[in-house]
């Protein structure tokens, strides 16, 4: 009977000890400004989007215009203009230049 008793004390306190440093204390509004936030970073877009160049390639007259490549360096938008199928080639970088058409 002691036995039994002995076990479920230890079993209590070790739940106890246990559940301590679970137990943070909640932090004031004050304290918000001071939490690192590093979940949320804002990273600029440095490279020319597919959707980007089509716009453009579309704007310049390409019809029926789609990426056909994209390599780190370029983004292909193939299409016809008013001769034919043709290509534009853009530089992947922001603002989608043109390269070769």
């Amino acid at each position: 009977m002691m036995t039994h008793f002995l076990a479920k004390a230890s079993f209590a306190a070790l739940i106890a000890l246990a559940s301590i440093p679970l137990t943070a204390p909640n932090a004031s509004a004050s304290e918000w400004d001071r939490l690192p936030v590093a979940s949320v970073q804002y990273r600029p877009v440095y490279a020319c989007s597919p959707v980007q160049a089509v716009q453009k390639a579309r704007w310049t007259g390409l019809r029926y215009a789609r990426v056909t490549n994209v390599t780190p360096r370029r983004v292909v938008v193939s299409g016809r203009n008013y001769r034919g199928w043709d290509q534009m080639v853009f530089a992947n970088v922001r603002g989608c230049p043109l390269i070769r058409r």
